[in-house]
């Protein structure tokens, strides 16, 4: 199942130095999940602390897991939006046969 995702980091309690290092665990866990598949694809905002994200998660448990828990800065994050998206091209394939 394919999510997408919109993220807004939170950093109220935290210094800037340390904000950095966190992130770069963070940036490496994302390179290790699109490389894996399980990130589909994942974009910085410009000029803002968010992230947009396309996650393909199990199950609306594993995603669960994967926000609350399984990031590295979880406890930094708000998760602004969440919802479930299609691939275009099975979309259109429906309409083609007209949903038969």
């Amino acid at each position: 199942m394919l999510f997408f995702v919109k993220i807004r980091v939170v950093i109220d309690k935290i210094e800037s130095s340390r904000l950095w290092d966190e992130w770069e665990v963070e940036t490496d866990a994302a390179l290790t999940a699109l490389d894996a598949g399980k990130l589909v694809s994942a974009y910085k905002v410009a000029g803002q602390r968010r992230v947009i994200a396309i996650i393909d998660a199990d199950s609306h448990d594993e995603l669960d897991a994967i926000l609350m828990a399984g990031l590295p800065m979880a406890h930094h994050l708000e998760i602004e939006e969440v919802a479930p998206v299609r691939d275009y091209r099975r979309f259109a394939a429906d309409v083609k046969r007209r949903w038969k």
